[in-house]
């Protein structure tokens, strides 16, 4: 899965895997100037069944992410596009709710 990070001037990278918020520009800060691709791909879990003429499915780890079509196939298609909206609306919200002076950290489970 490919994310953009739209552009975020004013960023500053620290460390690898952290961004916070520039309060001033020091020596030896990383820039972010345009957009950030980061490739990395996450598996999650989609319970899946057909419902009389309908395969209807929702993935386990992210409440609200659930869809109904025809076919099995446009399915597990339609769960992965909600799947990663559901992801960026979620990042956007978390972001926005932070305000300035923010940190992002990686966290492995």
């Amino acid at each position: 899965m490919d994310i953009l990070i739209p552009e975020t001037e004013g960023m500053d990278m620290r460390t690898p895997g952290s961004r916070q918020q520039a309060g001033a520009r020091d020596a030896g800060w990383i820039d972010f100037l345009s957009y950030e691709v980061l490739s990395m791909e996450q598996n999650y879990t989609a319970v899946v069944k057909q419902d009389g003429d309908w395969w209807i499915g929702w993935i386990e780890e992210v409440p609200g992410v659930n869809c109904q079509e025809a076919s099995r196939e446009e399915l597990l298609e339609s769960l992965r596009i909600t799947l990663a909206e559901a992801i960026e609306f979620n990042r956007t919200e978390a972001r926005s709710a932070a305000g300035r002076g923010y940190e992002e950290l990686p966290i492995a489970v």
